[in-house]
């Protein structure tokens, strides 16, 4: 068990993007098809797509639009092909930076992911250049307000997970990816309210973008990466000021 949770903290940017509803149901509908196009179209069957369905149930997304995204996925209606491409970089500061990515161009997803890099001060790096930083692990996050610290213990204990963090704003659970789905099941067969439930690349360690100019280009560029229209997430080892200390919140993640 962990003492101190950062990504408890990570509903800041998450929320003023999701507001834009256009803009998260074509990032769930993209993940619905991609993963029905790989997996197959059965959720039963399929654990990704399980979860694709879930989370666009979740942000009220209609059945019927989930299930057209699905057909389009399986070739059973057209549509346009998206392929998941990944991109890693770094950011003022050396903070590394990894974005996924459902593209129907790769090349001109490349292109303009480069030019926002550069434009903030950062780089474009090669495949696999940040990757090793991160583990893919599934990610929980449920506020504090939710549970007392006891039975928090308890669920992590009785879920088998890997990792439970704690902190003034919440608890974090970490689980393998094949237990992902198991968990997120049993969560929500508890009632117990997810602010975060999600397959993450979680950094190994945290860094500092070595002082305040640059930690605030790292944000700049990791905003900016987060608006652009393929992009899915944007996961990143950055530490802020505020949150090495407790408070405010950290960039890590947006969806």
């Amino acid at each position: 068990m962990s003492g101190h949770s950062k990504w408890a903290q990570i509903k800041h940017k998450k929320a003023a993007i999701d507001a834009k509803r256009g803009r998260l149901w074509t990032r769930l509908l993209r993940e619905v098809a991609v993963s029905a196009r790989l997996g197959g179209g059965d959720p039963e069957g399929n654990a990704r797509l399980r979860s694709a369905v879930q989370d666009a149930r979740a942000a009220n997304v209609p059945n019927d639009t989930i299930d057209r995204a699905i057909q389009k996925g399986t070739g059973e209606l057209e549509g346009e092909s998206y392929e998941e491409v990944a991109y890693e970089g770094y950011a003022p500061g050396g903070v590394a930076v990894l974005v996924e990515a459902m593209t129907d161009n790769r090349n001109r997803t490349v292109a303009e992911l480069r030019h926002i890099f550069s434009r903030h001060g950062g780089n474009l790096g090669e495949s696999g250049c940040v990757a090793w930083m991160f583990d893919r692990r599934g990610l929980f996050v449920i506020e504090r307000s939710a549970l007392d610290e006891e039975a928090a213990m308890e669920l992590a204990v009785e879920l088998g997970v890997d990792d439970l963090s704690i902190d003034d704003d919440g608890y974090e659970l970490h689980s393998s990816v094949e237990d992902y789905a198991r968990v997120r099941e049993a969560l929500e067969a508890r009632g117990v309210p997810l602010e975060v439930a999600q397959l993450a690349m979680i950094p190994q360690s945290w860094i500092a973008a070595g002082d305040a100019g640059q930690e605030a280009r790292a944000l700049r560029l990791i905003e900016a990466l987060e608006e652009h229209d393929d992009v899915q997430n944007v996961w990143t080892n950055l530490d802020t000021v505020e949150t090495a200390a407790g408070e405010g919140v950290l960039a890590a993640q947006v969806s």
